[in-house]
């Protein structure tokens, strides 16, 4: 009776986000220490994402002025602090909560992000994107395969089996590729056009005589440099866009 009891009764702590995880939080909660009510004794991981933060954005969570894991259990009257992933924060004894970085920056993209996968991969990134990845299909590659979710829905970071992932903030796609790429700080790891930015799959120099049927005449006659998609086999070369696009990769490298 006393267990049950205590579930129905409603207890109050006090949070405080930092830094970017306000962008989760309703505009009159953002920046200020504020009291939240529950029922029980939820986790505190629980309860950030019943707030609207998902897990994979938190680092560091101090309670009363300690360092906790998800795991802890809240009961009352704490004053909880939320921290985003930090570059690089040497503060002992804390607990990260962020998973490691991947030794490799691979993404894979929810069906609301096709025109951020195409710009990724002209940077010679491998992100996998289709117009109708479940949820479900997102976290599984992202743990299999150890890619970084990239998404626009707050909830595929929900999972619990999500590890790595950010919540795209922009809703511009050019805007989106700057944020993504100063999010993971990649500006020096850029491999660019070496990816087919329509299937991700690697693109290979082939000789123009194996692939002259499949060319315009003058394209032919007055290009000598082209890569061959080795998934899709779309063909590539150096046009009338391939300045534009070194100069845009150039901006990219030093904004």
């Amino acid at each position: 009776m006393k267990d049950k009891q205590h579930a129905r009764i409603t207890r109050t702590l006090c949070f405080r986000f930092y830094e970017e995880l306000n962008d989760f939080l309703p505009e009159e909660l953002r920046n200020i220490i504020f009291p939240w009510q529950f029922t029980g004794t939820p986790s505190i991981k629980d309860s950030i994402e019943a707030i609207g933060v998902p897990h994979t954005e938190v680092d560091l969570i101090f309670v009363n002025g300690k360092s906790v894991d998800f795991d802890y259990l809240v009961y009352g009257g704490e004053h909880i602090c939320v921290y985003p992933l930090f570059a690089s924060l040497d503060i002992k004894p804390i607990v990260h909560l962020g998973a490691k970085p991947l030794r490799e920056s691979k993404f894979v993209v929810d069906v609301n992000l096709g025109k951020l996968a195409s710009k990724l991969r002209l940077l010679g990134f491998d992100t996998l994107y289709r117009n109708d990845f479940p949820d479900s299909e997102i976290v599984e590659l992202s743990l299999r395969e150890q890619r970084i979710i990239l998404t626009r829905d707050k909830g595929i970071l929900k999972y619990t089996a999500a590890t790595h992932g950010y919540w795209v903030r922009d809703d511009n796609p050019k805007r989106q590729l700057k944020e993504v790429l100063h999010r993971f700080q990649l500006h020096n790891c850029f491999r660019p056009l070496t990816r087919c930015s329509d299937c991700n799959a690697q693109l290979q120099h082939i000789d123009k005589a194996l692939i002259k049927e499949r060319l315009p005449d003058d394209t032919f006659q007055y290009y000598n440099d082209f890569m061959l998609c080795s998934g899709c086999k779309k063909i590539y070369w150096q046009g009338s866009h391939y300045q534009r696009i070194c100069k845009y990769i150039d901006e990219l490298k030093t904004d």
